[in-house]
């Protein structure tokens, strides 16, 4: 069957091949002919524009034979120009000087034009001037009267000719054929003017395009198309060998033997794996209950069985995988809630120390703040006396004030830690960070230059913040307390600090950075928690960063540390800037001073 369709689909495409190359060759055919009748044409527009020239009706024979001469020089297909007078006598002629009456006589045609006044053409000719083969395209030449004084005629070069046909898209060995009305060749191409002048018998030649010229000058066969060139009128006839009907088979036949191997490999194939598909089957399932027995509990892939019971056997082990994958999933998420909950309790337990811890602060602040508070109200009392005193100096009244202050100052931070162990933070005021920062300056600027330590204040904005103002001068006095601790610990007998204000969005950002130790990775996570401390025994309790992550988290503020480029330690805290009341005077940015 495979075979008888192919040899049924050979036959049909070699009609379809054979069809196309007829068509191809009428189509060829009239674009030949249309090529020539242009190229005729353009020698009509040509002769035209000649017989203007005043040279031509005058029967001048010198600048005739001039005129001739250069034309034969621009256009390669023409072998002569000649002009015959009334008489059918040379005039002038492009190869050679004056004609004289000893020239030969003129052929038939021109004589005909001379009668009758219109152009004509000629059979194939032998030139009477040149002795070559050619065809004579002749015109009447006037007077300004409109009687006929000479007769122009352009001889063909027919070897040359056939370069009017090279621009036609041929298969190889093609031939383009024009004949006169005798049968006799006038251009043969590419055959380069070898068989002009012979003669193809004239029951050969095509009258329609579906036949055969056998008879041709080399005896060949071809697929034919034919047209008629009007100006002979010559029939022009386009030979399509029969071997371009082969070659254009040939990938076919390619094409139709590679289908015919590819089809008896894929029977065989198809074959061998039916034979193995049975075999396969059960290797599949060997191979599911490996996987499982594994640990692997994904489904195994579903493949196509050779019966209904290996079908079978194959899902109950696809089911099996499925129901044991969503036992190990139940028993995943189970302990994965225990892990959750275990974390929660861990968490719990983390806070009630930290609430116990709390409690005995508590307990001692309750205790202290008492015992505290009264020397401190005596020192105010006794302050308060003694800058009553108009004898002690203006210095010394300074220094009562501060003194003044600092109790004040004690007082609230006793308040401060009994509020870190019960928030209960005062009213809130707007705060100008510029004059925490100086008061934090001022209170920590004798301990610096001992310490020789430079601060640098750099205040790009004058963004007030709602908060109380001791809690924080409180906080950035820790920050830079820590700071001054940490530079003194790198032991090189100076450092620097340096305090920035500016804003950051809709926060006001405050940072006091040192070039110190730094904090290490391992503490980071620790800094804030209560009683937490580095430094040694007796130089610090672990409260100050605690007290002052409580203190910016009641305001909803950000508190945190990050490494510097100095290598020290940046420590910072972010508030929400207030709104200015409208109206309200800007305090001017503050610079910056160095100890």
């Amino acid at each position: 069957m495979l075979a008888g369709a192919m040899v049924w689909s050979a036959d049909r495409t070699r009609a379809e091949r054979q069809q196309e190359v007829r068509q191809e060759a009428r189509s060829v055919a009239r674009l030949a002919a249309a090529y020539l009748n242009q190229y005729f044409d353009g020698l009509d527009a040509m002769a035209s524009s000649l017989m203007r020239h005043p040279a031509i009706p005058a029967l001048n024979p010198p600048e005739c034979a001039r005129l001739f001469a250069g034309l034969l020089r621009e256009q390669p297909l023409l072998l002569n120009v000649v002009l015959r007078d009334s008489h059918a006598l040379l005039v002038a002629s492009a190869t050679g000087g004056p004609g004289d009456r000893t020239s030969p006589p003129a052929p038939a045609y021109m004589m005909d034009i001379l009668k009758t006044g219109r152009p004509g053409v000629s059979e194939l000719i032998a030139g009477p001037l040149t002795g070559r083969p050619t065809v004579g395209q002749a015109y009447p030449v006037r007077a300004a009267d409109g009687a006929v004084v000479g007769v122009l005629a352009l001889s063909l070069n027919l070897v040359r000719l056939q370069h009017v046909f090279d621009n036609l898209a041929l298969p190889d060995g093609s031939v383009v054929t024009l004949l006169d009305q005798r049968g006799q060749i006038l251009v043969r191409s590419p055959d380069g003017g070898t068989h002009n002048g012979r003669t193809i018998v004239a029951d050969t030649v095509p009258s329609g395009a579906e036949r055969s010229l056998r008879a041709d000058v080399d005896g060949a066969e071809w697929f034919v198309g034919t047209e008629s060139v009007a100006r002979g009128p010559w029939p022009l006839i386009v030979g399509i060998p029969h071997s371009v009907v082969a070659d254009r088979l040939a990938p076919f036949w390619r094409r139709s033997l590679t289908i015919s191997v590819a089809a008896v490999l894929a029977v065989l194939g198809l074959s061998l794996w039916v034979s193995h598909h049975t075999s396969t089957g059960l290797e599949r399932i060997r191979a599911a209950a490996q996987q499982i027995a594994r640990g692997d509990l994904s489904a195994p892939s579903p493949a196509k069985a050779p019966n209904l019971e290996i079908a079978e056997l194959q899902k109950a082990f696809i089911t099996m995988a499925a129901n044991l994958r969503a036992t190990r999933d139940a028993l995943d998420r189970q302990v994965e809630e225990e892990r959750k909950m275990r974390e929660m309790v861990q968490s719990l337990q983390r806070q009630v120390v930290r609430q116990e811890r709390l409690a005995a602060v508590g307990l001692l602040v309750s205790g202290v703040a008492h015992e505290l508070n009264n020397p401190l109200q005596a020192i105010v009392g006794a302050a308060e006396l003694l800058e009553r005193d108009r004898q002690i100096s203006a210095s010394a009244v300074e220094e009562i004030a501060m003194l003044k202050t600092q109790s004040a100052r004690a007082r609230e931070i006793i308040r401060n830690l009994s509020r870190f162990v019960s928030p209960q933070s005062g009213p809130p005021t707007l705060v100008d960070l510029r004059t925490v920062i100086a008061e934090a300056i001022q209170l920590r600027r004798h301990d610096l230059e001992r310490s020789s330590i430079a601060i640098d204040v750099e205040a790009s904005t004058s963004a007030k913040v709602q908060a109380n103002v001791t809690e924080l001068e409180q906080v950035t006095l820790n920050f830079v307390i820590n700071a001054q601790q940490s530079i003194e610990s790198a032991g090189r007998g100076r450092g620097r600090i340096l305090i920035r204000l500016y804003r950051a969005g809709r926060k006001v950002r405050l940072e006091v950075q040192d070039d110190g130790l730094g904090v290490s990775p391992e503490n980071e996570p620790k800094l804030f928690q209560p009683f937490f401390t580095t430094k040694p025994v007796g130089k610090g309790t672990g409260l100050g960063l605690s007290v002052s992550y409580g203190i910016i988290d009641s305001y909803g503020g950000a508190i945190g540390c990050c490494r510097n480029e100095w290598g020290g330690a940046t420590f910072f805290f972010e508030l929400s800037a207030a709104d200015e009341p409208t109206g309200a005077a800007v305090p001017a940015t503050s610079g910056s001073q160095a100890l």
